[in-house]
């Protein structure tokens, strides 16, 4: 699904963060990416995206070079961007207000988009019951905790139906149990779904339990990584600690290495 090929790309002014990086992802992977602060991680998910531009080499997607945001990929950040003005129901309706603005133009919605699908406002309010903040659908974000801003952020992205999912740190800041939560959330969303993800995450553990393959990055301005197969993802982490321990232990000397 995912095809970078001789990647290059450098900050203005900076040595290359990649220089001739290669990889792929097949369509259904879930993929962590993890390595040392500065490695290029987040840098890889906005290249991914269409945020950003390589210096040099490709990044295609289901055979379309990527050179602006997608509108079948979904992005989730730190960051919620929710506009503070609109409820939690409004704001999970955004994109589908956005589709509906510009049409199915390949650019804001995928070509073949429903832009006047009469299931949207089913389908919105199923994922604010499934995250959790239902009860929740009228208050503002400044009435929410970080958590449950970072809920109605999900769910503004999985209504529009993504066939890709990049997520850059989005549990960082939370606490944990709330963490745990969506963590656990996603792991089950993979296995019903099947949907490709790609997580950045600093946290080994959420590394193994969110990544079926694990990238390991190197540190700054070395630009290399490893891949990690993990059999240890999502509910395997329940039914074998033993195991789920012991791949994060290999996982912690591995980045050590990397350092």
């Amino acid at each position: 699904m995912i095809d970078v090929s001789s990647l290059t790309f450098a900050y203005s002014g900076h040595p290359p963060v990649f220089e001739n990086f290669t990889w792929r992802v097949e369509r259904g992977e879930a993929w962590s990416i993890i390595g040392p602060s500065g490695c290029g991680k987040s840098t890889l998910l906005y290249l991914l995206a269409g945020l950003s531009r390589p210096t040099a080499g490709t990044v295609v997607i289901d055979g379309e070079p990527i050179s602006r945001p997608r509108p079948r990929s979904g992005l989730v950040l730190q960051d919620h961007g929710l506009l503070p003005w609109a409820t939690v129901r409004e704001n999970a309706w955004l994109g589908l207000r956005i589709r509906k603005f510009y049409g199915p133009d390949n650019r804001h919605a995928p070509a073949d988009a429903r832009v006047d699908d009469p299931d949207a406002g089913r389908r919105v309010d199923t994922w604010l019951r499934r995250l959790g903040i239902w009860e929740l659908r009228d208050q503002f974000p400044s009435q929410l905790s970080r958590g449950q801003r970072q809920r109605t952020a999900i769910a503004r992205t999985l209504v529009l139906e993504p066939d890709l999912l990049f997520l850059d740190e989005p549990f960082s800041a939370l606490d944990a149990p709330t963490r745990e939560d969506l963590q656990q959330l996603m792991a089950e969303l993979h296995t019903e779904t099947g949907l490709t993800r790609i997580i950045v995450t600093h946290d080994i553990e959420e590394a193994v339990l969110l990544g079926g393959k694990i990238l390991a990055m190197e540190g700054r301005g070395k630009g290399g990584a490893r891949i990690i197969e993990n059999r240890c993802m999502g509910p395997e982490a329940v039914r074998n600690p033993d195991g789920f321990q012991r791949q994060c232990g290999e996982l912690r000397s591995l980045l050590g290495s990397l350092m």
